[in-house]
This record gives structure tokens, sequence and C-alpha cells, in this order.
């Protein structure tokens, strides 16, 4: 139970003296106004703080057993009691006695002999100050839940958004649904592993990890822009087919652009998004496409996605191809190190080969895939 109260309820004070006299002099002063629990040493008060908490404490310092000073020191330190004010009404008059009991976090400190209309005022006066930072604090929780539950709510849009933009995809591309699921957990297992490198660890972090695996799936969005008797093409791409193909990584880009612009806003997520779709297709050597980009002028989202990209569709069967194994697939991934892929990435894959197998099998294609894509490759075979 914590210190609050219902507004039209009195308040509930705990007075420690190990004087009866002392006791009875503050309940007959306090008992009109409010609810009084009495205790005459400071172990017993404590036992009364593990119940239903005070709004206020009145407490002696000179007490057989635990002084005021070390009940107000244990009171402040925990963090169920902390925020309960605490009065000294104590015979000690000396300045330094006040200056150590305000420095323990006392509200305020009054001396015997005691003059009742202080005592009244000052305890009405720590008790409206409890009240307001009552209130303030119970605002405070409040806002932060509100911003949680906001955050939480932006957050789900962006799943959804995602989700429904790679879903557009796989209705245009029979490779895209577990390709996508693994890709996504390619993605993050390798930024998980080089957070810590020093070429990464400046934007590898907790929150760019989180939106790099929710922008991964969309990193072959344009495809939905590619003709069909090209995208589902079984066999190899002329030299003018494959440059149409090329195109979705531009369209990709295109349309994550366009639907940020209708927000009117920058999203962090989108923009990963779109650094994926743009340039996981460029190699490290400069080789690759759209731009021709090398080293660190590519992205390393896109980089991140390049190694992920070209191992799972190594070790995909097709209805055109068997899929490779894996340790076939692993020798390829090494023969582009520092030609396809960045070296260091490279060597995070295949430090923890093992671990992407895992996801591969986790995430496998089942034989409803294999034959939807068959069925999408008949549809292609059945076109004028």
């Amino acid at each position: 139970m914590d210190s609050k109260r219902n507004a039209s309820s009195p308040a509930t004070i705990l007075v420690v003296d190990d004087t009866p006299e002392n006791l009875m002099l503050m309940v007959d002063l306090l008992k009109d106004r409010y609810r009084i629990k009495v205790a005459n040493n400071g172990e017993k008060a404590l036992r009364i703080l593990e119940g239903d908490l005070p709004d206020l404490i009145l407490l002696d310092v000179m007490m057989p057993g635990l002084t005021g000073y070390a009940v107000a020191e244990q009171v402040k330190q925990d963090s169920r009691t902390c925020n309960v004010p605490i009065i000294f009404l104590t015979a000690m008059a000396g300045a330094e006695d006040e200056i150590h009991g305000l420095e323990l976090g006392a509200a305020d400190y009054i001396t015997k002999p005691i003059s009742p209309p202080i005592v009244l005022a000052r305890v009405a006066t720590q008790l409206k100050v409890k009240a307001a930072e009552d209130f303030l604090r119970d605002q405070n929780d409040y806002l932060e839940n509100e911003v949680k539950r906001r955050t939480e709510e932006v957050m789900t849009i962006q799943d959804v958004t995602i989700q429904a933009m790679a879903s557009l995809a796989e209705t245009r591309d029979n490779e895209t649904g577990n390709h996508i699921r693994r890709t996504q957990n390619y993605v993050k297992l390798l930024a998980e592993l080089l957070c810590d490198h020093p070429r990464f660890s400046h934007f590898l972090n907790e929150a760019t990890i989180k939106l790099l695996y929710k922008s991964a799936p969309l990193h072959d969005i344009g495809k939905i822009g590619i003709p069909d008797h090209i995208l589902l093409k079984p066999g190899r791409f002329t030299p003018e087919e494959f440059e149409i193909m090329k195109t979705h990584t531009t369209l990709g880009r295109d349309a994550i652009q366009q639907a940020e612009d209708r927000l009117a806003v920058k999203v962090d997520f989108l923009r990963f998004a779109k650094e994926i779709a743009y340039s996981h297709q460029e190699k490290w050597d400069g080789s690759g496409y759209p731009q021709g980009l090398a080293g660190d002028d590519i992205p390393i989202s896109a980089r991140l996605m390049a190694v992920a990209d070209v191992y799972d569709a190594l070790i995909s069967s097709r209805v055109y191809k068997p899929g490779m194994p894996h340790e076939q697939a692993l020798g390829i991934i090494r023969e582009g190190r520092g030609s396809h892929f960045d070296p260091d990435i490279c060597d995070a894959f295949l430090a923890n080969a093992d671990r992407f197998r895992e996801i591969a099998e986790r995430f496998a294609d089942t034989e409803l895939d294999m034959a939807r894509q068959l069925a999408a490759l008949e549809h292609i075979a059945q076109e004028p």
C-alpha cells in the first residue's frame, strides 16, 4: 500500500516518541483533524510503515534503540516510504542538529517545548505540499503511461505498414514469402553480431537493429513493378530482361519515398527501408547496381542485406533449381569477401554460419510454397 488517500478522508499522521506524555499531547492536539497512529520507539515505527503508509511522520530524535535520525535515514532510503514527509519534533535545538535532520531529508524541524498553533500550521503546510507532489507524481505517471501507449501504437502502425507492403510483394514474387522472414532474421543476427565492432558500433544499437529488422522485408518491394514474364522467368534473363529486372531497386526506393512523402514527415524505419531496397544489390568492389557504389559508400543496412540475400538465394530451392548445400553456399560467400561483400560483415557471417543455417531451417519453404511457385510459372507459360 502507498500513502495516497481519498481527498475527502482525513490525513493519517504517525507520531513517534518514547515519552508517553509527549505522545498524549500530540494525539490530543491532532486527533480532531487527522487520523493518528503512534509508536513509542523507532523499531515499532518501522513496523507500522510496513503496512498502510501515513501521510506524514512526526518524529522524535532522542529515543532508546533506533534514534529518530536512524529512522529517518531508513525511511528515505526505502523507495516505498521515501515520499512520506518527516517533521522532526525534538528538544535538540542546536543549529547543527537541525541541519543534520534536514540533510537526512526531513521536511521540517520543530523544537520543544512546542507551540500548538505552530505545529498545526506546519503540519498543514507539509500535508498540502505532499498532496501537490502526489498530484504531480500521478500526472507524470499518467503521461509516462500515455507516452508508452502512444509509442506502442506507433510501433504497431509501423509493423502493419511493413507487413502490408511486404504482403503486396508476396502477391507478385513467388520466392518472397519465407525468403522475407529468413532474410529479416539473418539481418538482425548479423547486426547483433557486429554491434560492438569498431567499424559499426556507432551505427548498430538496439534501436537501430529493431528498425533494420522491421525494414528488411521491404528489400524486394520494387519487384511489384517488374513484368511477370521477367519476374517469374524460370531461366536466365536476356541482357535486356536483366536491365529491366535491375530497376526493382529504384522502383522499391521510389515507392517507399512516395509513402514517406504522403506522411509529410521523416520516418526512421522508412529511411532504412529505402536504403536497403535501393542499395542491397551494390557490391563492395563497385560492380553492383544501381549506382555502382563501393566500400563504405554503400549504406551499412544494404551491406548487411547483401550477405543475407545472397546466402538465402543460394540455399533456397526453386521449381527451376535445387537449393545449394549450406557448405557450398558458404564457399561462394567466402569467395565474395572483399569483392561482393564487406569483409567484416562476411567474416561475422562465416564465423557464425551454423546460426544462420538454424534460421534457414526454422523458416524453411514448405511443399505448399513450392506448389505456389510452380502454379505461378505455369500461369506465365500459358500467357500468349
